[in-house]
């Protein structure tokens, strides 16, 4: 099957849908099936107005219309609502092809917090790009009755996965060069310092011991200077990353609007415990039928965290073991719709 992915997050960008699209591509390429990712690096860009480190295709919509002419793709996804997915979304439309979307990130939320949008005009927005959309894929159960409630349609569960190889079960809280000698409990969180992460619920916790923060964004430079005693890492390749989630005694994920959270995934992976607040994307991750097995989740984050201190390195493991990659393939390849009436094959 030839399959056109228009994404607007891809590499060098270093955030959870990025990971979740470039496994997707490689699960799906071992699989036999044709990719053509067509991403930012394919076109003129600009900085995303306040949030740094995100660059946007400018004016794609002829480019992207040659590449997509020239594919002659039997399916096509529309990953993400930016300027490529428009695109994408007109294109499709001026040809008659169907399409799929997905769902991955909250992002009215984000521009609620950095441009003042409200959210009811960013959910609108949203609604009208996926209401032509054939499947829009969502990878929560919380996130799907959201966006029923806000009007949307064609809602298709998906979910995520982790690559087990490279994040490895650590049975006790280990060393690494990136960290060096920290007074423990070891305290760690990783994602974008942006604003819809709610990271200062994490900075301002009395907790004992060290509390570390991988990742970068817009709100990275403030932050350091508020919290000198915390342990800023910055962005490292995932080779280092798997170290340092290894590390950690307690992985704290303070988001409060996270479409699934990736990183919980690869920290326990690596055996380290979750401590989160009860919100949709952690109830997702570590809420197994016969109960909360991959960490802790609690409205008081402090408690949380203690709590999750208790929790089995290997208990950890075992849930994030629930989430393998061929069945993320396996429901985003069910999802899929023929672009052109019978166009859709196997290899």
């Amino acid at each position: 099957m030839r399959l056109a992915l228009v994404t607007d997050a891809w590499q060098p960008q270093v955030n959870g849908v990025v990971t979740t699209l470039v496994e997707l591509v490689r699960e799906m390429r071992l699989r036999g099936h044709e990719v053509l990712v067509i991403h930012p690096g394919l076109f003129q860009t600009r900085p995303c107005p306040g949030y740094a480190g995100i660059d946007l295709a400018v004016r794609p919509g002829k480019h992207l219309g040659e590449l997509i002419a020239a594919f002659q793709p039997e399916a096509i996804h529309l990953a993400t609502e930016g300027p490529l997915g428009w695109a994408g979304r007109k294109y499709c439309s001026r040809w008659g092809l169907a399409f799929t979307t997905a769902f991955h990130t909250r992002f009215p939320e984000v521009l609620k917090a950095a441009l003042h949008l409200p959210l009811w005009l960013g959910y609108g927005l949203f609604r009208l790009f996926h209401r032509p959309s054939s499947g829009v894929m969502v990878p929560t159960q919380g996130v799907l009755q959201m966006l029923q409630g806000r009007g949307f349609k064609q809602l298709k569960r998906w979910t995520h996965g982790v690559d087990l190889s490279l994040f490895e079960h650590a049975e006790q809280p280990r060393a690494c060069a990136q960290l060096g000698a920290l007074q423990g409990p070891v305290w760690l969180c990783v994602g974008r310092v942006s604003y819809e992460k709610n990271i200062e619920a994490f900075l301002t916790l009395d907790l004992p011991g060290t509390k570390v923060v991988c990742g970068v964004g817009p709100r990275e430079a403030a932050l350091k200077v508020r919290f000198p005693q915390v342990r800023w890492l910055g962005l490292l390749p995932r080779e280092q990353l798997k170290e340092v989630y290894a590390a950690a005694d307690v992985f704290v994920f303070p988001s409060l609007n996270e479409t699934f959270g990736l990183v919980m995934l690869e920290a326990m992976a690596c055996g380290t415990p979750v401590a989160a607040y009860p919100v949709d994307g952690p109830l997702e991750v570590l809420a197994a039928a016969e109960g909360v097995r991959g960490g802790v989740l609690h409205a008081d984050l402090h408690a949380a965290c203690m709590a999750a201190l208790q929790v089995p390195r290997s208990q950890a493991r075992a849930r994030a073991m629930e989430f393998a990659w061929t069945e993320t393939a396996d429901l985003f390849l069910s999802h899929l719709v023929p672009a052109k009436p019978q166009a859709l094959t196997q290899p």
